[in-house]
């Protein structure tokens, strides 16, 4: 269930802990809210644990609602790729399944465009690595339990420390 606002755009990744994520995202400017979640699998909605078996082809994600005269999809993207390692399959850190997979779940074709020439863009100055990050139509995102919202905060935690 998208959380759109009049005036603001949306974007879904996939980069690993999704803790870390939401919690890096949240401070960026022209971010106007953001949610973690569940996306790109096929099981309807989906708790923390049936995500972490691997059974149900989502991964860990974060919804971010943005102000795009504040900050552009594409400034999402270049902090998107600045925050973890696309050519790992499957892995961010410590943290290993297709859970953690990088993605970018797009809301619509332009999103898909930005993201392909971001993509390529980026695979230019990596040479000998390849980017593995899944580039996809969005499908439905399923909010987090509320435990998992807002994790580091609610923890009194500045950063990730272990995100698994």
């Amino acid at each position: 269930m998208n959380q759109k606002k009049k005036g603001t755009e949306t974007a879904v990744i996939a980069a690993g802990c999704f803790w870390h994520v939401e919690d890096y995202f949240s401070k960026v400017p022209g971010v106007l809210k953001t949610r973690v979640g569940y996306a790109g699998g096929n099981t309807e909605n989906p708790t923390y644990r049936q995500v972490s078996s691997g059974k149900t082809g989502h991964a860990e994600s974060v919804e971010i609602v943005f102000d795009p005269k504040k900050i552009s999809f594409g400034k999402i993207l270049a902090k998107f790729w600045q925050i973890h390692d696309p050519t790992t399959l499957n892995r961010q850190g410590p943290d290993v399944g297709t859970n953690y997979r990088s993605a970018i779940f797009c809301q619509n074709e332009a999103q898909i465009k930005a993201a392909l020439r971001s993509r390529d863009a980026l695979q230019k100055k990596l040479p000998g690595k390849h980017i593995v990050t899944e580039i996809v139509k969005t499908t439905k995102f399923n909010p987090a339990e509320e435990f998992h919202q807002k994790y580091y905060e609610k923890q009194g935690m500045s950063s990730c420390g272990d995100c698994s």
